[in-house]
């Protein structure tokens, strides 16, 4: 009679797969609350502390870390191998359903204490699924209740689970306790109790992508979330996301995010082309558009607020590989799902998680906080004989902002709350303000300028004053910064230093 270990923390479908193992003549043995689930279902089961006849102890701490336990689930098929299990009085087990404590569940309660977060590590279950898996040659080993139909399915078909889906559950199974680690060296790492010497990340499968950058490169996307969709939201209509609208789209939103107002942030090939604040969806999108709608052409957009129809509406003929937005309410979906290739990205809110970003690196990885923004106590100070009008000082806020959005050597102009022209990704920082003057045309006279960084000499403030740029803000902190100071004094401009520099490389 084959024998199955069930020691379960999630219930979901115990009884119906106990029940179906009792029928095709499966002996059932249980610890504690598992046991007691199946004995109220009217199913015949053994307690481990029966099978191993030594009782549970340290408040059932320690149940099933018994030799008779693991030497049933290790045992293979050498004459030594049973000679063994005889002398321990144990049987041979033929399949081990166990899933772990909730440590995630238990850690993302209100006011936990270490103690508790600490009592829900589990230790037997860990033990069971690793010797489980080891040994799938003859084993196998259920973590994910959602395995349950199909395992019963083959053992109703041939008699067995077969060799090739006990190899498969097995790599399951080391992925869910590597996982299980992961989520405890975060946590007990994130206590600031000790330095961290590994980073320990769990991500899950999301899909493989058509491809990646180009048709010749394979690519998949995977989440810090074991059901989130793409950047945590839910994909609404259009079809599947690329890599590269993942990529655009994940920039928009960072950008789109980090205001406080309506905003609305367009990107085409990872570089934002618009960005605008205003009292609606509908106007930002309209003042973000106008910064450059050529390159708006076949971008994605992402919102700070729900996508409205109104902001639909304003789309008009525009082509969009995308939207991301915290909820298309009222006719809006009636109105977009016209556009069949659209694709609608519902986002569950506006937080930016986690608080750290990964880049890839020859055989390594680099890992930062996000910038999110000037650090708290940070003051700018004007450093030109003018100082800002209230106008300017508005203009010169937002730009600030956007500007921490744009490729180095960044440069933004911009007239009250939204874009006029956007220059980055330049060797020369020049370059970059003459590109962003090309982008606004006439509406760079009277607009202002924010810079990522210090001007390394003074050229790059003439170049802005030629088109009539009126005010600019920098970090400052170059060796040459009085001759950008004295620039700007000779044409009138107003210039603020902030003293922290965003570079986006």
């Amino acid at each position: 009679m084959p024998v199955a270990l069930l020691s379960v923390s999630d219930k979901r479908g115990l009884v119906e797969f106990g029940s179906g193992l009792h029928e095709l003549g499966w002996k059932l043995l249980a610890s504690g609350g598992t046991a007691r689930t199946l004995r109220q279902a009217n199913l015949t089961v053994k307690d481990v502390s029966e099978y191993t006849n030594s009782p549970e102890i340290l408040g059932g701490r320690v149940k099933t870390l018994h030799p008779a336990v693991h030497a049933g689930i290790l045992a293979g098929d050498k004459e030594q191998d049973q000679a063994d299990l005889d002398r321990v009085s144990a049987s041979r087990i033929d399949l081990v359903v166990v899933n772990l404590y909730p440590f995630q569940e238990v850690i993302a309660g209100e006011d936990i204490r270490l103690e508790d977060a600490i009592e829900s590590i589990d230790i037997g279950g860990v033990a069971l699924i690793r010797a489980a898996a080891k040994n799938y040659a003859r084993v196998a080993v259920l973590t994910d209740p959602d395995d349950y139909a199909a395992a019963l399915a083959e053992l109703r078909h041939a008699g067995e689970i077969s060799p090739e889906t006990r190899y498969r559950l097995a790599c399951r199974a080391f992925s869910h306790t590597a996982g299980y680690d992961s989520v405890i060296a975060a946590y007990l790492g994130g206590l600031g109790k000790g330095r961290e010497e590994q980073l320990t990340l769990e991500l899950h499968p999301r899909g493989k992508l058509r491809y990646g950058e180009n048709p010749h490169q394979e690519a998949e996307l995977y989440s810090y979330e074991p059901e989130s969709g793409p950047l945590g939201g839910r994909l609404l209509q259009g079809k599947a996301m690329s890599y590269n609208n993942l990529l655009d789209l994940d920039a928009a939103w960072k950008a789109a995010a980090s205001f406080e107002r309506p905003a609305v942030c367009i990107v085409k090939h990872l570089t934002p082309c618009g960005i605008a604040c205003s009292a609606s969806v509908a106007q930002a999108f309209r003042a973000a558009l106008a910064s450059d709608p050529v390159s708006a052409f076949g971008g994605v957009i992402a919102v700070n607020r729900p996508f409205d129809a109104a902001a639909a509406a304003s789309l008009g003929e525009l082509f969009v590989e995308c939207i991301a937005a915290p909820g298309f309410p009222g006719d809006s979906l009636q109105i977009l799902s016209q556009r069949k290739n659209l694709r609608l990205l519902n986002m569950p809110d506006t937080e930016l998680a986690p608080p750290f970003e990964l880049r890839s690196i020859n055989r390594g990885v680099l890992r930062q906080t996000i910038d999110r923004g000037d650090p708290p106590g940070v003051k700018w100070q004007v450093v030109s004989k003018r100082p800002p009008t209230e106008e300017e000082l508005k203009a010169l806020r937002f730009a600030w902002v956007a500007c921490q959005h744009v490729k180095s050597n960044a440069i933004v102009f911009a007239r009250g709350e939204a874009t006029v022209g956007i220059g980055g990704g330049q060797p020369n920082r020049v370059d970059c303000v003459r590109i962003a003057a090309s982008r606004a045309g006439g509406n760079a006279r009277g607009a202002v300028m924010a810079s990522d960084a210090f001007f390394p000499f003074s050229d790059s403030v003439e170049e802005a004053a030629r088109v009539g740029i009126t005010a600019i803000i920098s970090p400052g902190g170059s060796i040459r910064d009085d001759q950008a100071i004295e620039a700007a004094d000779s044409w009138g401009i107003a210039m603020i230093f902030t003293g922290v520099r965003h570079f986006r490389h």
